[in-house]
């Protein structure tokens, strides 16, 4: 047989199983798990030619730079094609036809069902080297998130919310790289510095601000939320509702931390 023919039937089986409708969400669950597979052994094969501090750290710390590289690439994805969702796209317009929360497409199906995989691998990595790599926070965080990813993904419900709630993933980054810097011993360095105060800002505006604007779109559409399954209603109200509470915490916290480095920095220069 053909090389082309070979093509060809790789293409049906794409089309007809891969990236029919019914299996988009299983494909795009197993992509995301792969992915994140790939992002660590990349991350792990980086570190080893461009970070000498690398080959100095313990398993676990290995383990956790890597885990830690697979959520920057994972919040670069999810941060970008849910800005795109939800500010860009005309899916969830208030223009378009049928309920907003009822609305769906192939490629936003597909989106979170990477995200459903990552969260999957991340709780699982998180739970096997417990309490190593976060506390019981981290499980509850990852657990309810994954719960509403995976629903919204499956039922296709309140998609338009859970993009909004993933725009949120834009902080990662800024906090996996205050724990590169960290470990690498620049805790006292100009960087460690840019470096929270970006953490501030990010946390203010897509952990603080935009949750606020996300109740006032409920609130708004309520008449169509109330329409959606019970269990869909609750994760559209509780699960929002419970990370807000969990980012308000966290953001008393990131505040008294740069507050305590910048103090820091002014005796350092005074004396």
């Amino acid at each position: 047989m053909s090389m082309d023919a070979y093509r060809d039937q790789a293409k049906v089986l794409v089309r007809s199983y891969l990236l029919a409708d019914p299996y988009i969400p299983y494909t795009a669950v197993l992509s995301g798990i792969i992915a994140c597979k790939m992002a660590c052994d990349l991350t792990h094969l980086i570190s080893i030619f461009y970070f000498k501090c690398y080959s100095g750290l313990t398993k676990i710390q290995r383990t956790e730079w890597n885990n830690r590289g697979m959520s920057t690439i994972h919040a670069i994805f999810i941060t970008a094609l849910s800005v795109y969702f939800v500010f860009w796209s005309n899916l969830f317009s208030d223009q378009g036809v049928g309920l907003m929360t009822f609305r769906s497409s192939a490629l936003s199906t597909f989106t979170l069902g990477v995200s459903v995989g990552y969260f999957l691998s991340d709780l699982a990595v998180i739970c096997w080297f417990y309490p190593s790599l976060g506390g019981m926070e981290y499980v509850i965080h990852h657990s309810l998130s994954g719960i509403a990813v995976a629903y919204s993904m499956l039922s296709g419900e309140g998609q338009l919310y859970t993009f909004m709630v993933l725009i949120s993933e834009v902080t990662t980054p800024e906090i996996n790289m205050r724990w590169f810097l960290e470990t690498a011993g620049m805790k006292k360095s100009l960087a460690y510095l840019i470096n929270g105060v970006l953490i501030l800002l990010a946390w203010l505006v897509a952990r603080i601000l935009l949750f606020g604007y996300l109740f006032y779109h409920v609130y708004l559409h309520y008449h169509q939320i109330i329409q959606m399954h019970i269990f869909g209603y609750f994760l559209v109200f509780g699960v929002p509702v419970a990370l807000a509470v969990m980012n308000l915490r966290w953001f008393s916290k990131i505040v008294k931390g740069v507050r305590k480095t910048l103090a820091q920095k002014e005796r350092t220069v005074s004396v």
